[in-house]
């Protein structure tokens, strides 16, 4: 097992790479080039650049998240060659580069999506939240102002303001999309894809949507053991595989999580590894990591993990706000510091055990 924690680039994330690297257990970054929007081709000299940031901190560049896709790759529409071709440029470049992990989603117009990016625990700490009746007593129009509003300042993955102020252009797009359209469009993206990545040895990892169902009324195709399956029987290509996000596909709690792990063995590529506590239908809080805070059996996560032999990079996921630290919502240092610790311990356990 390969630990990581994502980092944001310079500029972009207050938690700076000389922390990360005193975090015991860390070998690399998860991180992207936070200033490219969807479409816009990754060029060497960029990549190569921040990498050399990273590996001059002592750590490794272990993967990206995100290389984001253009919506007319998810529409089908019709310059989507035109955006596939730009995909697989930039897949090139970053192959070039010794970089052979992309993470990525396939989440219409919103990306994650949250009612509450603070909100108080009974242990004096915030957490992201979500409350389904809070979320349908928003208008779609103002969901990124809601958002923003939140944010502390800081552009969050997936809410960039170029693209949002085009709100109601996106689900126009989207109109006439259903679950087929959209995972055919997928499946047409990933096959594109699959020459550059055999040839460069870069795998593709979906990650599922955040949370697992519909939101908006939009059509959502990565959210539970069968969708996942699909996908990768769709494009059975070893390259086209998940990232197995806990705390994304644990926001449902019918999702049996070691179950999906070993139903997906050889094809997970990656891992957020995160807890969440669910207090009722359609209501769920991020939590600490530990079993005990959340409603996921991390133990039972970390063994499955080991069981199918993954021994990819994982890094902890989403984490509290806690003694005074601020920061992006869901990714200060301390609370991932120990999530990193905690998933770490668990990992030897079981590897001593076994």
């Amino acid at each position: 097992m390969q630990m990581t924690m994502r980092w944001f680039g310079p500029g972009h994330d207050p938690v700076t790479l000389q922390q990360i690297r005193q975090v015991p257990g860390i070998v690399g970054v998860i991180t992207t080039l936070y200033n490219k929007l969807p479409g816009e081709r990754w060029e060497v000299a960029e990549i190569k650049a921040l990498k050399e940031t990273v590996e001059k901190s002592g750590l490794k560049l272990s993967g990206i998240e995100s290389v984001n896709v253009h919506d007319a790759i998810k529409t089908g529409g019709a310059e989507r060659d035109k955006y596939i071709d730009i995909y697989i440029e930039t897949l090139e470049n970053l192959g070039k580069q010794d970089i052979h992990l992309v993470c990525y989603n396939f989440m219409p117009v919103f990306d994650w999506t949250r009612s509450d990016l603070a909100k108080m625990r009974e242990d004096g700490s915030t957490v992201l939240a979500y409350d389904q009746k809070a979320i349908d007593a928003i208008n779609p129009d103002d969901m990124f102002a809601s958002i923003s509003k939140q944010s502390g300042g800081h552009t969050l993955a997936g809410w960039e303001p170029e693209r949002m102020a085009r709100l109601k252009e996106l689900f126009a797009m989207y109109k006439g999309i259903d679950e087929e359209k959209l995972l055919a469009n997928l499946g047409y993206f990933l096959t594109r894809l699959m020459p550059v990545c055999e040839k460069y040895n870069i795998n593709m990892a979906i990650h599922p949507d955040d949370p697992a169902w519909s939101v908006f009324g939009l059509p959502r195709i990565v959210t539970g053991k069968e969708k996942l399956l699909r996908i990768l029987q769709n494009v059975d290509n070893p390259h086209n595989g998940v990232t197995l996000c806990t705390g994304s596909l644990g926001s449902n709690p019918q999702n049996d999580i070691p179950d999906i792990i070993s139903a997906l063995k050889g094809r997970i590529h990656f891992a957020h590894v995160r807890n969440v506590r669910h207090t009722a239908p359609g209501v769920f809080e991020e939590s600490a990591h530990l079993s005990s805070d959340g409603s996921l059996d991390m133990f039972a996560i970390m063994k499955a993990l080991y069981d199918i032999g993954f021994r990819g990079a994982v890094r902890p996921d989403h984490g509290r706000a806690i003694w005074g630290e601020t920061g992006m919502p869901g990714y200060g240092l301390y609370d991932r510091a120990l999530g990193v610790a905690y998933l770490n311990g668990l990992y030897e356990a079981i590897d001593k055990m076994s």
